[in-house]
């Protein structure tokens, strides 16, 4: 990514003046401290979970060279826990992935600022979801009531 250019290709400096206005709002170094501060705890959660064997083979992991001695439920159960941490894996990354373009955004001017309209996102879902992009809207025009 270019230095000064935001994750939807555009310079900070091209979003119109009352965007980059509510961005200000929300630039205090507190949500940098916040967004720091979870990025290392969701790197150290998956830190843990790859130190603990998930990026190797099934077999590697168990030690085992084969499962014939294993009854199946057994299998089934280590196959289990193994797709069940992967999935948490995947979560944190996913999680990692937005607490770094939000930080981002603080870095481009338009953290806080609705992706999708150019409005300030509401304070109480900011503090709720530091990493939110848009606002949640109350009700939606754009789908038709239902029974039409």
């Amino acid at each position: 990514m270019t230095v000064g250019v935001t994750s939807d290709g555009l310079g900070a400096d091209e979003y119109p003046a009352d965007m980059q206005d509510h961005a200000d709002d929300h630039a205090s170094p507190e949500w940098r401290e916040r967004l720091e501060r979870e990025r290392a705890r969701v790197g150290e959660l998956i830190a843990e979970l790859r130190s603990e064997g998930l990026d190797e083979e099934q077999a590697a992991q168990s030690g085992d060279l084969t499962h014939y001695d294993q009854h199946p439920a057994d299998q089934a159960s280590e196959m289990f826990e193994r797709e069940k941490d992967l999935a948490i894996l995947e979560g944190l990354e996913v999680d990692l992935a937005e607490i770094e373009a939000a930080l981002q955004r603080l870095d481009d001017g338009t953290f806080g600022v609705d992706e999708v309209t150019g409005d300030p996102i509401d304070p109480e879902r900011l503090e709720a979801l530091p990493t939110a992009r848009t606002n949640v809207p109350t009700t939606r025009t754009d789908v038709p009531p239902a029974g039409s």
